[in-house]
């Protein structure tokens, strides 16, 4: 199946109108670290949700989703939005050092081609610019519960899932340093310390 095909099959079986899990706290994080006035890029937008209140918070937001039912809802539910249609793989048609700040809310995890994406997002940042994510957490308590039940391994790793990538704060830190982000600031939210259920992060991209 097409990347594209496989991508908005997807969404054909989520249902219209959802919030994001953990919406308000992750926008909390995510405004704090974007200043009003920044120009935002919005990567795996959705429908729309955190771009429209970026912009209602005062910053110029552009969303880009890779499949176009997502798009299709964020307009109609706000019609002013800006949601562009990029490819599922290569380069995203926007230019270089255009964007203050990035935001991908539960995007990296499901990224096949994780170096491609970060040098991507590197590339649109302006220099010092901030790259600002969330992510599913797996701490040390949620490693070993998985690793002592075969069924909740099973599940969380259910190859059919459009999960690919799973990340720790020690890992998601290396992996930004790697691609040129500095200053990276983690937090994590929900469940018991050792188990929290999402991982936040914000980083800055090196300067020239």
């Amino acid at each position: 199946m097409p990347a594209r095909d496989y991508h908005e099959a997807l969404w054909e079986g989520v249902p219209e109108g959802l919030q994001p899990p953990r919406f308000a706290e992750r926008l909390r994080f995510l405004l704090a670290h974007v200043p009003k006035g920044a120009s935002v890029l919005d990567v795996g937008c959705g429908e729309g949700r955190f771009a429209s209140e970026l912009a209602r918070a005062g910053r110029v937001v552009v969303g880009i989703d890779v499949a176009h039912e997502p798009l299709r809802r964020a307009r109609a539910r706000d019609s002013a939005i800006d949601v562009r249609l990029v490819g599922a793989e290569g380069s995203w048609p926007l230019q270089d050092c255009t964007f203050d700040a990035l935001w991908a809310g539960e995007v990296i995890e499901h990224v096949a081609d994780t170096a491609g994406w970060l040098s991507e997002a590197r590339r649109v940042l302006r220099s010092g610019g901030v790259i600002v994510l969330s992510t599913p957490a797996h701490g040390p308590l949620t490693r070993l519960a998985l690793g002592l039940s075969a069924r909740g391994f099973e599940s969380h790793f259910d190859p059919r899932s459009d999960h690919l990538r799973f990340y720790t704060r020690r890992g998601l830190l290396a992996l930004l340093g790697e691609f040129g982000f500095e200053d990276v600031r983690t937090r994590a939210l929900g469940g018991v310390p050792g188990a929290r259920r999402v991982l936040l992060a914000c980083a800055r991209r090196a300067r020239f």
